[in-house]
């Protein structure tokens, strides 16, 4: 993939300050939930660790001590001649038994012995001499301080004879029990017990303290680097963005221009298509006005009079490019949609002399029709484009017209239908846009077969007063002998 080509791609996607705020509190939380199971995990292991040698030293201290009184029992005679030997022995069994007693961790130590099928504990050298002197006729008895030790001892004390191993129990999570087989000259005579609580925690402290403080550095340049980056890249959004609004500001004056120009041409399009049927409408008036007699005095008024109201919707449409809404739709209007079909037919196009050899018309009304609350005039400018669009599109040929009116009550909707039996659209005018709409109604499209400048606007402007300005649908298709408009009206 060429870099030109990666250079789109990553075009496509646009980083919001937003995401950069997202972005930036997900790297810290990572960053946190990363160092407190780092440190969880540094504490398991520094704990497995302070277990396994606080178990191991301590057993190795009184594996120590009973190696040491073994040692020595080996080099003395214990029955030999009573005096200053005696008091030597002794007192190199209280040195080890003091000797031990002195290191911070240990809290009891003593030797656990069978004798006379019971066991006794000895604590200081006096008392071991006269065990070993006089073991067939010694006396001894259990220390009360030693009486948890024994109670452990009679529960493991077959399995330490038997395999001769250092036995060790956990008490507290802290204080470790150790029985170490007593074995001099061979023989098992019983366990020496030491009770240790070695404490490590300083080390294991030292130890968090200083990952600890490692974190807080790492951490904390992580984070100086992610606020650096956050500013920066806040600071590019926010010119980005800038640039952005005022890119749309332009744009949006642009689109303003666009539609008041929009606006303006529809406006001079309507008025340049209405005016040559105003031209038409003041022929009818003089005609009718030199016709004027008290038989067809009121005929002529009610004539004169739409044809009027006619003219001045086409002044005061002149005076606006927008005209205002109220005046296009409102609830004081009550347009009688078959009445205005039959006045156009009647006195707009059967008025024309050249009628009879081109076009002729044929209406099928429902009286069902419900009033609209659309001006009459306006209605005009829909219906009389598009009644026009079926004369012209039909060439020299004699054509027939077909209006009709439907009401569909269950769905509160009207239908109006201009139908020929002409020749029909061409196809491309029923392609439709990218907007959806048909071409037929698209500016500057024209079905005539001479095309000559400023005609193709009949459809477009019915089309944009129909659609846009009074909300009503309008279709155009081909039927089996020419072609249909469809206006559909929802009340």
């Amino acid at each position: 993939m060429s870099k030109q080509k990666i250079f789109e791609n990553y075009k496509k996607y646009r980083f919001e300050f937003r995401h950069l705020t997202v972005l930036f509190i997900v790297l810290v939380m990572f960053q946190i939930i990363l160092s407190v199971i780092q440190k969880s995990s540094l504490e398991n292991f520094l704990n497995q660790t302070q277990n396994w040698y606080q178990k191991d030293s301590a057993e190795k201290l009184a594996n120590l001590s009973t190696t040491s009184l073994e040692l020595l029992l080996e080099n003395i005679d214990v029955n030999g001649k009573q005096g200053f030997e005696e008091e030597r022995i002794i007192q190199s069994f209280n040195i080890i038994f003091t000797q031990q007693l002195l290191q911070q961790n240990v809290e009891e130590i003593c030797l656990i012995l069978s004798s006379n099928n019971s066991l006794i504990t000895i604590s200081d050298g006096e008392e071991l001499y006269k065990f070993l002197s006089h073991r067939n006729n010694y006396i001894g008895k259990i220390d009360s301080t030693y009486i948890h030790a024994v109670s452990i001892y009679e529960r493991k004390s077959e399995q330490i004879e038997e395999r001769e191993e250092i036995y060790s129990e956990l008490e507290n999570e802290q204080t470790f029990h150790i029985f170490v087989p007593f074995i001099p000259n061979g023989e098992f005579l019983g366990v020496f017990y030491m009770k240790n609580t070695p404490d490590f925690n300083y080390l294991s402290k030292e130890i968090a303290s200083s990952y600890d403080e490692g974190t807080i550095i790492f951490s904390s340049l992580i984070l100086l680097g992610l606020l650096a980056m956050y500013f920066i890249s806040s600071y590019t959004v926010k010119d980005r963005d800038e640039a952005l609004k005022q890119y749309f500001l332009e744009h949006e004056a642009f689109l303003k221009e666009q539609i008041i120009h929009e606006k303006e041409s529809m406006f001079t399009k309507r008025i340049y298509h209405t005016h040559h049927k105003a031209e038409k409408v003041m022929g009818f008036i003089k005609e009718d006005l030199r016709r004027l007699s008290p038989e067809n005095i009121e005929e002529t008024k009610y004539r004169v009079t739409k044809y009027s109201n006619f003219i001045s919707r086409v002044i005061y449409d002149m005076k606006w490019y927008d005209p205002p809404v109220q005046t296009i739709r409102n609830q004081l209007f009550k347009t009688n949609l078959n009445e205005v079909i039959e006045f156009i037919i009647k006195f707009l196009f059967l008025r024309t002399s050249s009628r009879s050899e081109v076009f002729d018309f044929t209406t099928s009304l429902d009286k069902a029709m419900p009033v609209v609350h659309i001006n009459e005039f306006v209605v005009w400018e829909i219906l009389e484009p598009l009644i026009q669009n079926s004369i012209d599109h039909a060439g020299n040929e004699n054509i027939k017209i077909s209006l009709s009116t439907k009401y569909f009550p269950e769905e509160k909707m009207s239908k109006v239908f201009i139908a020929d039996n002409g020749k029909g659209f061409e196809k491309e005018l029923l392609e439709r846009d990218g907007g959806g709409v048909k071409k037929i109604f698209a500016e500057s499209t024209s079905t005539k077969e001479i095309v000559k400048s400023n005609s193709g606007y009949g459809c477009y402007i019915a089309y944009q007063i129909a659609k846009i300005r009074c909300g009503w649908q309008i279709d155009a298709y081909n039927n089996e002998h020419g072609c249909t408009f469809e206006l559909t009206i929802n009340h």
